[in-house]
């Protein structure tokens, strides 16, 4: 049995979590809730009292004393789940070997030349290294990252290029991850490629777009039950409605996609057949989902995606103002992501905005479960509605708050 990480932005440990355990890949008993994590020290979070359902998801996650994603374990089959199905991994990274010391470099380059790189790796295949070091005696990336390079040489028998990537390249070169923790080095190599928040359907977005794997978080953490209606009065390039619809339909976010684990010696493409045939076996009736947005060219960026997506048919996308929206008569879910001055309007006063659309959704949707991701809890606060802001997330490099309430 392999270890494995599947690496979140921060924050989105939690649904992480949930996502395994849903595929059975991650056992309960290794939840440890830290009520601490994803709350701003000094400020109150007010409890979410009002929920017809029970909409909390964990607050914070320690999952054997990591952060910034999830450890889990399993075969083959394990990795291969885990990246056709994650939505809230950014990559899952696979564990080299044992965890071990070194203090020095000759001790560092004589341990990573045991690992079995040639179940990951081809001799002289180019690499792209990425080697950090925390408070350790070996401080020093550049000269790990020459250690990584002989102990491939002398593994491999042959040379490893050591190529530079970013991580938004559509092709990058097999990364390796080495950390170096108070003399503890950890060894890991990335399964994924391309990062999994790219799920091929967005080649156009507008001025501040949402990352997919922080939509399907905040879709998570509104509680919804994938069947009943789902409206974004503020879609922009239509990132929640089409998270939303993928996930109602049981359809995998990666199921379009190459992934760096094809390229493994090891690679087992009749098991990655098999994966994503057991994936197209779930039939479901599309819930309806309504988008819009006053931004005409932001609607047709959404129809665009949507198409590409293959889910443009559930989607109603219209082009009109909050005040314009004509939700069902029936129960449903508000999750959005409207303007705030550091993402969209810096300079401007958008209380007006939030106290408007609070007012739209108690005379349109009262009863209905909203959540809300604003940078500004004073902004959610205009709108008048008993919320839960304990939750914050990071988009864009931007500390936001998820306001999640009942319209009343």
């Amino acid at each position: 049995m392999d270890s494995f990480f599947a690496v979140t932005a921060p924050g989105l440990e939690p649904f992480a979590a949930q996502e395994l355990r849903r595929l059975g890949l991650l056992p309960e008993t290794i939840l440890e809730v830290d009520p601490k994590l994803n709350r701003e020290e000094g400020k109150d979070a007010q409890p979410f009292e009002e929920n017809p359902k029970d909409l909390r998801p964990l607050r914070g996650l320690a999952v054997q004393n990591e952060f910034g994603g999830i450890t889990f374990k399993g075969s083959l089959a394990s990795l291969y789940s885990a990246n056709l199905h994650l939505r809230t991994a950014s990559r899952i990274l696979a564990r080299l070997g044992n965890f071990f010391y070194a203090t020095t470099f000759a001790e560092l380059q004589q341990r990573l030349a045991r690992l079995p790189w040639e179940r990951f790796l081809t001799p002289g295949q180019p690499v792209s290294l990425r080697a950090t070091c925390h408070k350790s005696k070996l401080y020093h990336s550049d000269a790990v990252a020459r250690a990584v390079s002989a102990a491939l040489e002398q593994r491999l028998g042959q040379a490893s290029p050591i190529l530079t990537a970013g991580d938004e390249s559509d092709q990058p070169p097999q990364l390796v991850v080495v950390r170096l923790v108070e003399d503890k080095c950890t060894v890991s190599v990335d399964s994924s490629g391309t990062l999994l928040h790219k799920r091929s359907y967005r080649q156009a977005a507008t001025k501040a777009p949402l990352r997919e794997t922080l939509a399907a978080a905040l879709l998570m953490a509104s509680g919804w039950d994938l069947a009943s209606p789902l409206l974004d009065p503020f879609c922009g390039s239509g990132t929640i409605p089409i998270e939303g619809a993928l996930m109602a339909l049981c359809i995998p976010p990666g199921f379009h996609r190459r992934f760096a684990f094809m390229d493994w010696p090891g690679y087992d493409e009749n098991l990655w057949k098999d994966t994503l045939n057991s994936s197209q076996q779930v039939t479901v009736s599309p819930p309806l989902i309504l988008a819009s947005d006053r931004d005409a060219g932001a609607i047709k960026i959404a129809q665009a995606n949507a198409e590409r997506a293959g889910i443009s048919d559930y989607i109603e996308f219209k082009c009109q103002a909050v005040s314009s929206i004509m939700p069902p008569p029936v129960f449903g879910w508000i999750v959005t992501n409207p303007p705030y001055g550091m993402r969209l309007s810096a300079g401007k006063d958008l209380r007006n905005l939030y106290a408007q659309f609070g007012n739209v959704l108690r005379e349109k949707c009262p009863g209905w479960v909203l959540s809300v991701l604003c940078s500004d809890r004073v902004l959610l606060g205009q709108m008048h509605f008993k919320m839960d802001t304990s939750l914050s997330l990071m988009n864009g490099g931007i500390r936001v708050w998820l306001g999640r309430g009942i319209v009343r």
